[in-house]
This record gives C-alpha cells, structure tokens and sequence, in this order.
C-alpha cells in the first residue's frame, strides 16, 4: 500500500490496555493464525502459522525440513524457547488486540496425540505437515487498543 492510496487514518489516538493472561489465551482462541518465533542461525526468526488452542497450549503443524522441526526434535530438557503473536486489529479504526505467549516448544511424539492434531488442525499451506509442536506457555501478554476517552 502506497501513502497515496492509504486510508484515511482513524481520528485520535488510542489507548493500550494491558489483559490478563486469561483473557488474553482466549482471544488468541479466538483466531486460527499468528506467527511463532524462534532462533535461527543466532537471529531472530519469524514464520506466519495456524493454531489450535488445546487445553491452555498453542499446537501447530510442521512438515520435515522446517526449522522449527529440527530445533524441537533436537531440544533436550523443556523445549526449544519461542515466542508467540496473534492478533486482531481493524486496519481501518486501528481498534482490536495483540496476545504474545513466550515458552517452551518441543515436537509432539505420542501418536495418538498427533493423529488427535491432524484431525483438529488442518494447514493453510499445500504441502505435508507430519508433525505437530506444542507451545507450553510460561509467559502471557496482551493488549486491547481502544478509543481514549476525552472527556474532562
């Protein structure tokens, strides 16, 4: 989108209001994509995924190959650290929310679990997603963007 074809932009500033971690887990519920984060090469790495909430953890879907698969397959102890994103924001009013979760990924290896995940969880990508990653969250952020109040 160029500036000379870019939407009027929304009257007035916005307020950021911080969310409970609750309430943030079920906005991020509420949405099928986000984008996890992980290292790669010692730099951060961003990758647009689908997701399912499952009992409090996010799960994704991965194919062989991918880097986030290796890291997991070859993490010992907790996991592998990512971080997170989903969000819902009106690119017109600037209104909506942002959830980041931050924890621990490691590769789903029980078969029945995996088989459960590929029943639940279909990708947006054409290609094969064999594998699944559960995010365990330890840390939960979020904001809802709201309208300020100007009223004395």
């Amino acid at each position: 989108m160029t500036v000379d074809n870019a939407p009027p932009a929304p009257a007035g500033p916005r307020q950021s209001v911080e969310l409970d971690g609750e309430e943030a887990l079920r906005l991020l519920g509420s949405v099928s994509l986000g984008r996890v984060v992980f290292t790669r090469h010692a730099l951060p790495t961003v990758r647009p995924v689908n997701h399912v909430l499952d009992d409090g953890d996010i799960v994704i879907r991965t194919h062989e190959g991918a880097a986030l698969t290796s890291h997991t397959r070859q993490a010992d102890g907790p996991g592998v650290v990512v971080a997170y994103e989903a969000d819902a924001i009106d690119p017109n009013t600037h209104l909506g929310w942002s959830v980041v979760v931050t924890g621990y990924a490691h590769l789903v290896t029980d078969p029945n679990e995996l088989a459960r995940y590929r029943q639940l969880l279909h990708p947006w990508v054409k290609q094969a997603m064999d594998y699944a990653v559960r995010i365990r969250p330890d840390l939960v952020t979020g904001i809802r963007l709201t309208t300020t109040d100007r009223s004395p």
